[in-house]
């Protein structure tokens, strides 16, 4: 929670060069999807537009204030923020911030609104009002899924990140550690953080002692199955709940498989489809990887850490969609928008 809430000189600046990158984006609005033309002569554009009114509701972390208020605008939204009572003041402030540069430049500031009571009720209005909010994007834990539940307004969920690193038998075990260890280490509380490493039966008696040395070494709790528990000593024991837990904590749960399907099954099982990776030499197990795990981010020899909208050259992002409609992964300019047809004609009439 501390390292979520905290802003210091290096993470505002991240903030600042974010909004950089957002400005320095072509503008998504207008731009021509797709266009053909019929054979009764009418031509038939597909065009990017605004959504309309958003609200995103986030939890303890600051940055999200400027991301989603940047691109929300420069994606021809009006926004509606509403973060958690962790950061109520440096939000305020941050809103304030952002109105003002808006006003600045000639623009109603109002398209920028801050909700400044951080009591759930202000969540339970803003659902029941699909004709004054078009889409609300959640970021937060299962408390704010609570919170949602029977809403009015279209929810594009970002909920749990609980993502899977599979060392497959044909995996370089160098690279395997360096993916496994940034997955893991370089930032726990974060939801494209590992929380569990699948390891495959062929390499792991050569792999996870020597990972778990170093895990252990930064800090890092271990909890396995029978199998991995027997190679990495003082492992405590996995229980059912660990295998769907997102611990945002310097937490790990290991499983040894015997397979690639295996891997496959157990990520389809408890994955919350937001990121997973296969570290593997072998083309066609990454083929299978790719094709099979069906999540909104899939990586074949890199770190999970990367779903990430600035990583992704979004700027920012609002969220990472776990959905299945309108939008997947980190979520920028491009998906703050929706498209409409227009058609042109020269007097033609259905007959």
């Amino acid at each position: 929670m501390l390292d979520r809430l905290t802003l210091n000189a290096d993470r505002i600046g991240a903030i600042a060069r974010g909004v950089g990158e957002i400005a320095a984006l072509p503008d998504p609005v207008g731009e021509t999807m797709a266009a053909w033309r019929r054979p009764n002569g009418l031509e038939i554009r597909q065009v990017r537009v605004p959504l309309g009114v958003i609200a995103i509701i986030y939890e303890a972390r600051p940055n999200v204030t400027v991301d989603a208020g940047a691109l929300g605008f420069k994606a021809g939204n009006a926004v509606v923020l509403r973060g958690g009572r962790e950061a109520l003041a440096t939000n305020r402030e941050l809103g304030r911030l952002m109105a003002a540069a808006i006003e600045a430049e000639g623009f109603d500031p109002a398209c920028l609104a801050m909700v400044r009571n951080p009591d759930r009720e202000a969540i339970q209005i803003l659902k029941r009002h699909p004709e004054l909010i078009d889409l609300i994007i959640p970021r937060g834990g299962k408390s704010l899924k609570e919170a949602l539940a029977g809403s009015a307004v279209p929810i594009l969920p970002h909920f749990d990140g609980i993502c899977h690193t599979y060392v497959d038998r044909a995996a370089d075990l160098a690279m395997a550690e360096e993916i496994c260890f940034n997955a893991k280490c370089s930032r726990p509380s974060v939801c494209n953080a590992m929380e569990t490493m699948i390891v495959h039966a062929a390499v792991a008696a050569r792999f996870l002692p020597r990972i778990a040395a170093r895990m252990r070494a930064a800090g890092v709790e271990l909890r396995g199955d029978d199998r991995a528990r027997a190679l990495i000593p003082d492992c405590a024991a996995a229980t059912a709940a660990d295998w769907d837990t997102e611990y945002l904590d310097l937490i790990l749960a290991v499983k040894i498989v015997d397979s690639l399907d295996e891997a496959i099954e157990f990520i389809g099982r408890h994955g919350s489809g937001l990121a997973d990776a296969i570290v593997t030499a072998d083309p066609e197990a990454a083929a299978r990887f790719e094709r099979e795990v069906d999540s909104a981010t899939v990586y074949v020899n890199a770190s999970t850490r990367f779903t990430d909208g600035f990583e992704f050259g979004f700027g920012a992002e609002t969220g990472i969609s776990t959905n299945r409609l309108h939008a997947r992964g980190p979520m920028g300019l491009r998906e703050l928008t929706i498209y409409k047809y227009v058609i042109h004609g020269e007097g033609q009439v259905r007959r």
